[in-house]
C-alpha cells in the first residue's frame, strides 16, 4: 500500500520546497494543493498522467475520497500544502480520516510563510535584548480563537508577533495590539512573501493600517509587530570574543 503524503510546499517561491518535498511531487500519482495558495511552478514539468486536484473547492470528504481511492489502486497520493502544513494547514483532521481506515501517511514539513517574511525583510524574531520569543497567531474571524489566545491577550507579552490571515481586519488588529505596545512599535506588512510579485509595507502601530488601505493589500499577507523589527538590539553572545562555551574559550586581557 502506498503512503499519504501531507508536503510544505513553502511559502511561494518554489525552489523553497524541500529536496524531499519535490522528490515526492515528481513521482506522484495523484496531487492535491491547496488552490492559489501553492505555486503551480511546482507541477508545471510532470506527466500528464499525473491527477491533479485543487482542494479549494473540495470538502473533506471529497479530499479524502480522492486520497482512498487513490490509495487502493496503489498509486502514491501527494497531499501539498502552503508553507508549512503544521500550521493552519487543516492536516489533524485529514490524518485523523487516513488513520480509521489505517492508511500510511507521512508528514514532510516546509518553509512557513513567518519565516519567509523574515526573510524578505532580513529581519531576525530573536534579538538579544529584544525578545527571544516569536507568537503565531491570527485575529479572530469565521475561525474562533481561544479567549485566553485573544490578540489583546497574547499581545502583553510584548514578544516578536506575526499574525496570520488577517490583514483584511487591519484596524481591530491594531486596535488589539494598542493595548500594550506603544504606537511607535514597527509593524511590517508582507503579502505573497517570496512570490515574484511580493509586496512589502512598513511602518508603525499609528500609521500601518493606513499604509495598507493604500498598498491595497486585503489577503494572502503577513502582519509581522515587534521591536525586532527595529535597530537597537545588544549583540549576541554567540560569537563574542569574551565570551566561552563549549567550542570556543574567549580571549584573555
Amino acid at each position: 500500500m502506498k503512503k499519504v503524503y501531507f508536503i510544505g510546499a513553502g511559502p511561494g517561491d518554489p525552489e523553497l520546497i524541500t529536496l524531499k518535498g519535490m522528490k515526492i511531487i515528481e513521482k506522484a500519482d495523484v496531487i492535491i494543493y491547496a488552490g492559489s495558495l501553492v505555486n503551480k511552478e511546482l507541477f508545471k514539468n510532470y506527466d500528464n498522467k499525473m491527477k491533479l486536484y485543487d482542494s479549494a473547492s473540495m470538502t473533506l470528504d471529497e479530499v479524502m475520497q480522492v486520497m482512498k481511492d487513490a490509495v487502493e489502486k496503489d498509486l502514491l497520493v501527494a497531499r501539498v500544502h502552503t508553507g508549512d502544513p503544521s500550521i493552519y494547514g487543516a492536516i489533524r483532521e485529514q490524518i485523523v480520516e487516513l488513520e480509521k481506515d489505517r492508511i500510511p501517511y507521512e508528514v514532510i514539513p516546509g518553509v512557513s510563510s513567518f519565516t519567509g517574511a523574515a526573510s524578505a525583510l532580513g529581519m531576525e524574531f530573536t534579538l538579544p535584548g529584544v525578545s527571544q520569543t516569536v507568537i503565531l497567531t491570527r485575529l479572530e474571524g469565521r475561525t474562533s480563537v481561544p479567549e485566553k489566545e485573544s490578540l489583546t491577550s497574547l499581545a502583553s507579552h510584548k514578544a516578536s508577533m506575526c499574525i496570520f490571515l488577517s490583514v483584511q481586519m487591519i484596524d481591530d488588529v491594531v486596535e488589539k495590539l494598542l493595548e500594550y505596545y506603544p504606537a511607535s512599535t514597527p509593524v511590517a506588512i508582507i503579502q505573497k512573501a517570496t512570490w515574484p510579485d511580493q509586496k512589502i509595507v512598513l511602518g508603525n502601530l499609528s500609521n500601518i493600517a493606513q499604509k495598507t488601505v493604500e498598498a491595497e493589500i486585503k489577503k494572502t499577507a503577513m502582519i509581522m509587530v515587534g521591536d525586532f523589527l527595529g535597530n537597537d538590539f545588544e549583540k549576541s553572545k554567540l560569537y563574542d570574543k569574551d565570551f566561552s562555551h563549549e567550542f570556543r574559550k574567549a580571549e584573555c586581557g
